[in-house]
């Protein structure tokens, strides 16, 4: 029996369309304690103990680290999370939440 045979005016070319990430790095400051580091990863984030431990050693080691990547809204929403968690309680001059950037995923 013979294969069917498909012209390419009748062929159709399925394209993947590729979503581009985003990397959500927190930045390094010297106003929030490694236990506020911590609890806000835990919190915003669902890290474990260890992870958000990992992650508050690289950003005071290498002043930033890459917590998460993720489409555009939802790395958004993760930056604002963590620019809206307030002070470290810990620290007289800390005066308001870590910083954070969005940037493309390479």
């Amino acid at each position: 029996m013979a294969k069917p045979s498909v012209s390419p005016e009748t062929e159709v070319i399925e394209q993947e369309r590729l979503v581009p990430l985003y990397r959500v790095v927190l930045l390094d400051d010297n106003d929030h304690t490694y236990d506020y580091v911590i609890e806000m990863l835990q919190k915003i984030f669902i890290f474990t103990l260890e992870q958000a431990y990992r992650h508050a050693e690289e950003v005071d080691r290498m002043g930033r680290t890459v917590l998460i990547t993720c489409e555009l809204p939802q790395a958004e929403f993760a930056r604002d999370q963590i620019h809206s968690y307030g002070p470290d309680w810990r620290l007289q001059r800390s005066k308001g939440s870590m910083s954070a950037v969005v940037e493309p995923a390479q």
